[in-house]
């Protein structure tokens, strides 16, 4: 019994590592069970055994892929009291992370709309909350914040570490830079002196 239980751990493990590749390489949008199903040496109807949604299959891919990767930390980002020196550490930490799985992160944020309707909602509340951790030292609520706000989400934006690095060829340092440079051009006064 406990050989059987092996098996099938095995096998859920190859569809995960499987549909991981498949996410990295095509994307999740191209995607197929039929695919993944070829690629993990099992029938479509192991797949469906394993993995009765789309949701589950996605939630067990991205846990496993995410469980191999060094995260963003934003609870570190949070122990940084100046508004400068925090938004320099998180972007920083942002566009490394980003550099290291941007095979990965291209395919996932092109293909966003195809996936499951919680992961969608989940990157965007991981998104707004980074940029609220960022943006909090700042302070204010008056339209100026509303504006440095949209400034760091656009900052934080995977996209936007695309255009710069891998676009335009800046380093992740340089592109800190720049957009803690555009942030701080829109600092409501008299926090701006402070940051600076």
């Amino acid at each position: 019994m406990r050989r059987r239980a092996e098996q099938v751990d095995q096998t859920r493990q190859r569809i995960v590592e499987a549909t991981v590749e498949l996410h990295g390489s095509v994307g999740p949008a191209a995607t197929t069970i039929a695919a993944i199903a070829s690629r993990a040496g099992v029938t479509r109807l192991t797949v469906y055994r394993h993995f009765p949604d789309e949701a589950a299959l996605f939630g067990a891919c991205s846990a496993h892929w995410l469980s191999r990767q060094q995260l963003p930390d934003p609870a570190a980002w949070s122990q940084i009291d100046g508004p400068a020196p925090r938004l320099r550490a998180g972007l920083a930490d942002l566009y490394r992370f980003f550099r290291a799985s941007a095979g990965m992160l291209s395919h996932i944020y092109r293909d966003i709309a195809a996936l499951p309707e919680e992961h969608q909602q989940a990157l965007h509340e991981r998104d707004t909350f980074f940029r609220d951790v960022l943006s909090a030292p700042f302070g204010g609520a008056d339209d100026k914040h509303r504006q440095l706000r949209a400034a760091v989400g656009h900052a934080i934006s995977f996209w936007t570490w695309r255009s710069l690095c891998l676009d335009q060829g800046l380093t992740d340092g340089e592109a800190v830079d720049a957009m803690t440079g555009m942030v701080l051009a829109i600092t409501p006064t008299p926090q701006a002196e402070q940051a600076r």
